[in-house]
């Protein structure tokens, strides 16, 4: 509950959140900035994610490699996500190493180096890992897919960038970013683990409490209208598979129908997990979307998605086609459940097997410590940690009306955007 969360703000703007979990003698330490891919501007696409990797190459304390042998040395593991709406940074350590954790971020907050020749290197190595991304159908899909769905929004873009832009992004531009964006002001630090919180509230006002503050990122955008009219676009490229993706505009996190449509997913293709570390491997197999596909022989896998975002995202459907399936088919199908969801009220039972299975995902993917302490700043990127602690409870109140309406709202068949992969080499239509 939120309760057992000690919360405190330092004189430099910087949010603490601690969390202490008595059940083993860990800790796992995070920095949350309000940054990401929203904050973008065309030519600066996949900046954010470029410095994400750039506070890997090293300060003038710690030079590069050597936070990699230090916290290899105490057992433990680190690693950074970049977001369309945050970027972030963890620490899972021995809780006696926990100052080992404290000394790296606080350090790259502020002495962050972006050396020319690592920012060359690096270079390299993002427009690799893009050139690999664009040989992979389901992301030129999803790519295409998530263009279509807003015209103005920065939500467009895909968090890696664009090549045009990767190319072009220079040094003194990512270094210019950093010092914008990476500062207490506009920083979460949320600790779980096994510590004292009012100690450890002392060791962070002592590692951080000198950085100067910086000013809050503003929000850079609001919201777009969902898409005016049903789109329908193909997209090919290497590949054995054709697959169909349907997306449909998302309420965001704090939209009371963000529950409803959870329970929505659950029922219509199967509970997924909004935690990047994933967890629950619960089948699908009773949702609406497997009967009418997969035991029907018309696709071979079908999935759902969402996520807590600021702003309206996409609720999408993917499905992976079989040999011999004609697309048209498909979507009729899909389709027709959808439209059985608009018309019908889910039954007593159905909703409570939806809601049973959400929950369960939504519990495997909060239980150890790393997990705990990943929500603890999470939910404050786009609402608070109460939504968090109150999930469980919102989604148990959602009712088959609720559920009904917000098929009604967020799934309209004339504002959504269809794409079809066809692959180039030996696929079938």
């Amino acid at each position: 509950m939120a309760e057992d969360i000690l919360r405190a703000q330092l004189p430099n703007g910087l949010t603490v959140q601690l969390k202490e979990i008595h059940t083993a003698p860990l800790i796992s330490h995070w920095v949350w900035y309000r940054v990401g891919s929203r904050y973008e501007q065309n030519g600066k696409r996949g900046i954010s994610h470029w410095v994400e990797h750039m506070q890997f190459k090293g300060t003038p304390r710690f030079p590069p490699g050597t936070p990699d042998k230090a916290i290899a040395r105490t057992g433990g593991s680190w690693n950074a996500f970049t977001h369309m709406d945050w970027t972030t940074y963890f620490e899972t350590l021995p809780a006696d190493h926990l100052a080992l954790a404290l000394e790296l971020e606080s350090d790259r907050m502020i002495n962050s180096l972006f050396d020319p020749q690592e920012v060359e290197a690096e270079r390299t190595v993002i427009l690799s890992e893009l050139a690999g991304n664009l040989n992979e159908p389901l992301f030129l899909l999803s790519d295409a897919v998530q263009k279509a769905s807003f015209e103005q929004h920065p939500y467009r873009n895909e968090v890696i960038g664009t090549p045009e832009d990767l190319q072009n992004i220079q040094r003194d531009e990512l270094y210019e970013h950093y010092r914008r964006y990476y500062h207490p002001a506009n920083a979460l630090i949320a600790i779980a683990g096994d510590f004292d919180a009012q100690e450890t509230l002392r060791q962070i006002e002592d590692w951080y409490g000198a950085i100067p503050a910086g000013k809050p990122a503003e929000n850079p955008t609001t919201p777009e209208p969902p898409v005016p009219e049903e789109r329908h676009l193909a997209v090919s490229g290497p590949g054995e598979t054709v697959y169909l993706q349907i997306a449909y505009r998302s309420p965001a996190a704090v939209d009371a129908d963000f529950f409803s449509m959870t329970v929505l997913d659950s029922l219509l293709a199967g509970p997924t997990s909004l935690n990047m570390f994933g967890g629950g491997g619960i089948s699908n197999k009773t949702s609406r979307l497997y009967r009418a596909l997969i035991e029907k022989e018309l696709a071979v896998g079908v999935s759902g998605g969402m996520q807590a975002t600021c702003d309206p995202f996409l609720y999408d459907l993917t499905i992976t086609l079989r040999p011999d399936s004609n697309p048209d088919e498909v979507l009729a199908a899909i389709d027709d459940e959808i439209k059985r969801l608009q018309d019908t009220p889910v039954s007593p039972q159905e909703i409570q097997r939806a809601i049973k299975q959400a929950r369960a995902m939504f519990a495997y993917g909060s239980e150890n410590i790393t997990n705990q302490a990943f929500w603890l700043g999470f939910a404050e990127m786009f609402a608070e940690y109460t939504w968090f602690s109150g999930y469980l409870t919102r989604l148990a109140e959602v009712t088959p009306a609720d559920v009904q309406r917000a098929a009604q709202r967020w799934l309209p068949p004339n504002q959504r955007v269809v794409g079809i992969f066809y692959p180039l080499n030996g696929g079938q239509v």
